[in-house]
């Protein structure tokens, strides 16, 4: 099975498409799409038949369909928005589209129409504070987080939601939120495949924080903090993304500033983290996506425009850079999906 690839290049109003070799991680360049007002964050539904595509300074979203086979995108519509988004996720069900807004301090969730365009206006526009940076859901639909960064006013909290998928709303949970220590700044999250652990990155603590969450209550509580950093490090730096593998033995987060992927382990019983080393990284590693099965990585560099191919051992986790290529300036988001 081979593999298309989307990459967002903010700075050049275009999404970079390419094929990927499923064995070797080759890349080979399809035709780019052109998509004005600085493109950023990709929304991919469920079925990977359609996707989202935030266009920060211009205020919209516009959504595609993916062809089957080939992965051309035909683009189905676009919505105005009231802010721009730093980030966007579909709901379990594809019926949905949420993003956060760090600038408005917003998060707002947009129905899905049946041929997989976003509509407006969003059933919910809600108010969280300044520094929302990540919305999702856990696999049974029904909960939502929202992390939300330190600094400049920010939170430096994750908000707990419950989430109605029949009618597309989000509450309060009890409690509302979880609390940080100072200078966290929790960023992005990603679930464990099979167990009931999310793990955060910390923008501002370079780190990630390991949660268990209660699959009943739909909350979290907190079980370990590790750097995502040597310990000989003394520079400034930020955590960004942060991705597990499919199989869940091994999970990644990008410093911008120390310019590496942090490696993990992910113990198997209890899901905790220990360290497995660094990898360097393009200038700026902000976005970066694990293929299907677990055997490529990518990642971009924000300042360099280049994108790095890592192949990741599938007995040690460790990352191996195979290929490194130009794509444009300010890469901001990469996406990986089947060729089916």
């Amino acid at each position: 099975m081979a593999y298309h690839v989307y990459v967002t290049v903010m700075g050049e109003g275009r999404i970079a498409r390419f094929s990927m070799d499923e064995d070797t991680g080759a890349l080979a360049p399809g035709v780019d799409v052109p998509l004005s007002g600085r493109p950023a964050p990709i929304a991919l539904a469920p079925d990977c038949r359609t996707m989202h595509i935030a266009r920060r300074e211009a205020n919209k979203i516009t959504s595609f369909t993916i062809e089957p086979g080939s992965g051309d995108l035909t683009e189905l519509g676009t919505i105005p928005i009231d802010s721009d988004p730093c980030y966007m996720a579909t709901d379990r069900t594809g019926r949905y589209l949420f993003s956060a807004y760090y600038l408005a301090e917003t998060v707002a969730v947009h129905g899905v129409d049946d041929k997989g365009a976003a509509i407006y206006p969003p059933i919910e526009w809600m108010h969280t504070g300044r520094g929302a940076h990540c919305f999702q859901t856990d696999r049974s639909n029904k909960f939502a987080f929202v992390p939300h960064i330190d600094g400049a006013g920010a939170l430096n909290e994750i908000f707990q939601f419950r989430f109605d998928e029949a009618i597309g709303k989000i509450t309060p949970n009890d409690p509302p939120s979880v609390l940080q220590k100072v200078a966290t700044g929790p960023r992005h999250f990603c679930f464990h495949p099979t167990k009931d652990i999310v793990y955060v990155s910390n923008e501002q603590g370079c780190g990630v924080s390991v949660y268990a969450f209660d699959a009943t209550a739909g909350t979290l509580s907190f079980q370990q903090t590790i750097s995502t950093l040597p310990e000989d490090w003394l520079g400034v730096s930020k955590c960004s993304q942060i991705q597990i593998t499919p199989c869940g033995r091994y999970l990644y987060a990008p410093n911008r500033g120390h310019n590496s992927i942090a490696e993990f382990l992910v113990g198997a019983d209890d899901g905790r983290l220990s360290v497995i080393g660094h990898v360097a990284a393009e200038t700026v590693p902000r976005a970066f996506s694990i293929d299907p099965v677990g055997k490529f990585l990518l990642s971009c560099g924000l300042e360099s425009g280049r994108l790095a191919t890592y192949k990741i051992d599938g007995e040690s986790g460790k990352l191996e850079r195979i290929a490194t290529r130009h794509i444009g300036k300010e890469p901001m988001w990469v996406t990986i999906i089947p060729a089916t």
